[in-house]
């Protein structure tokens, strides 16, 4: 306790010296990453050779300018290349944006997953497959008030600091007509008293962040090769609102949007990510998602921190997701489009269900 005082007339001074500007996302995840290790029976991967020594017999050189000009006379191993500037753009309709990329699925995957690890967040889930990868929940470190001991002491013991919300971001790619579609889509929760003392608290969801989605789009374009000015441009241009509205179709609700299948199919997909539901299968040649419900109790439930005694507590299980299967479906009204919701094999689901989706869709659409 005497040392207290000077310790933090140290931190004060070293601070002072150290002040830099914080970066407006700077993200880190609640869960640490997996180690990864070599299995003992594979293969040894294939050494580099441009350090190996040329071979000098059989009238072989052994010069370092001859040696270098063979190599440069050898054709190098073919690579796959980030794509050019003029190979990315950015649509969008509404409020919604997605790049569109001149290269293949498995030429972006592994982008995409590289990405997000570079900007701290941890792949919980991923689905070639499909086209579907998502993070684990991550902290905004970023929102963290910068004062002097935080600065100084968060050096050294960070996980004293931490922020009342979380974010996680599913990422979407589908093969359209100019190349590969990428779509980001946020979903956050946050954290709030639940008694007048403020001593219980729960995760509750918060509504998404268009504007983190878009600053993510930003970071990607500069990941595939687009210089940063032209980025800014790209996500600055006059955006052309787009309306959408519940109509009775034989009594029964479908929502109605201005703007033809291809534009409805991508929006439809982009909101179904942000209200929180799965995507298990789509079919765009018959426009239907495939999905199921996501309870947010559960999906939050994998950031939760019960203590050391609810972790030993193995004999406990996980409230099972149970939500049943169902279809969203798009399909062309002349030069319009409508989405309905029906259950498994097309088959009519309960009113209540069908009612609170179209809602859903609707406050995202509209």
């Amino acid at each position: 306790m005497r040392l207290l005082p000077l310790f933090l007339m140290v931190a004060v001074a070293l601070s002072a010296c150290g002040i830099v500007e914080s970066k407006k996302i700077d993200y880190k995840s609640a869960q640490k990453a997996p180690t990864l290790e070599v299995p003992p029976d594979l293969v040894a991967p294939t050494a580099d050779d441009r350090y190996a020594i040329p071979d000098t017999q059989g009238g072989g050189t052994a010069t370092l300018s001859t040696y270098s000009q063979e190599r440069k006379a050898t054709p190098a191993a073919s690579t796959t290349l980030l794509p050019t500037e003029e190979k990315v753009r950015i649509e969008r309709a509404g409020s919604e944006r997605w790049l569109v990329v001149q290269a293949t699925p498995q030429q972006v995957w592994p982008v995409l997953k590289d990405f997000w690890q570079e900007n701290g967040f941890i792949i919980n889930k991923e689905s070639p497959a499909t086209g579907i990868m998502e993070t684990d929940w991550a902290e905004n470190r970023a929102k963290i008030p910068q004062d002097v001991i935080r600065r100084t002491l968060g050096k050294v013991i960070d996980g004293l600091y931490s922020t009342a919300e979380r974010d996680k971001f599913r990422t979407r790619i589908e093969t359209g007509k100019d190349g590969t579609e990428i779509y980001i889509s946020h979903r956050g929760m946050k954290e709030v008293y639940t008694t007048e003392g403020k001593d219980q608290t729960k995760w509750e969801p918060r509504q998404p962040d268009p504007e983190l989605e878009a600053e993510m789009l930003r970071r990607l374009m500069l990941r595939f090769g687009v210089e940063k000015s032209r980025a800014d441009a790209l996500l600055t241009q006059q955006q052309q609102p787009e309306q959408a509205r519940i109509v009775q179709d034989a009594g029964v609700p479908v929502l109605e949007m201005d703007e033809g299948f291809d534009r409805a199919w991508r929006r439809v997909g982009l909101a179904l990510d942000r209200v929180g539901f799965a995507v298990e299968d789509r079919d765009r040649s018959k426009g239907v998602y495939y999905v199921r419900y996501i309870d947010p109790d559960i999906d939050n439930a994998s950031k939760r921190d019960d203590g050391m005694l609810a972790k030993l507590a193995f004999w406990r299980s996980k409230k099972p997701q149970t939500s049943p299967q169902l279809q969203i479906v798009v399909s062309e009204a002349g030069e319009k489009s409508r989405v309905s919701v029906t259950g498994t094999d097309g088959k009519p689901a309960d009113d209540k269900t069908r009612n609170r989706i179209i809602n859903l869709l609707h406050k995202e659409l509209k």
